[in-house]
């Protein structure tokens, strides 16, 4: 008899196997069913490219749209893409004044050994509002000087989007 272990599994190359999050965001160009799934397709595609993800190490994913979109459920793309075995959850994002419209969010959970910091969160067709700092950062022609050397203030938010 197995013994069973708690905690992550050890893959082939000797790195633990652990579920990570991934965060992504994107604009539907309008609320017409193909808009919200072609842009949601389009994001689900990107986040599985930029974080090396087959489809079976996908642990689940959790989708939001703003209320503004209800022409088409954005959960459907992921089954349009073939992933049918991946458990999938859709709701409605918050309301809140100010909020960015016409946005689908995910929450993809995959199975990886690649740490945390490795991961490669996707914002893309305007959400890139929504988190700013994950934004690809522009070449910096004064590096070095103090005003390139200011530090962001750790924990801050951006247009109403978490930190977390």
């Amino acid at each position: 008899m197995s013994e069973k272990k708690n905690g992550p599994t050890t893959g082939s190359a000797g790195a633990s196997t652990v579920c990570r999050g991934i965060r992504g965001a994107t604009q539907a160009a309008g609320n017409e069913r193909e808009a919200i799934l072609s842009a949601t397709r389009t994001l689900l595609r990107e986040i599985v490219a930029a974080n090396v993800i087959e489809p079976e190490d996908i642990a689940s994913i959790f989708f939001t749209a703003t209320p503004d979109l209800d022409a088409a459920c954005p959960p459907l793309a992921a089954r349009q893409l073939g992933w049918t075995l991946v458990p999938l959850l859709g709701a409605q994002e918050i309301d809140f004044a100010g909020s960015l419209p016409r946005t689908i969010r995910v929450l993809l959970h995959c199975n990886t050994t690649r740490s945390q910091a490795e991961m490669r969160h996707i914002y893309i067709n305007g959400a890139e509002v929504l988190r700013p700092d994950l934004a690809p950062l522009p070449i910096d022609t004064n590096a070095g000087t103090p005003e390139s050397m200011a530090v962001a203030t750790p924990g801050a938010t951006h247009k109403g989007e978490s930190s977390s």
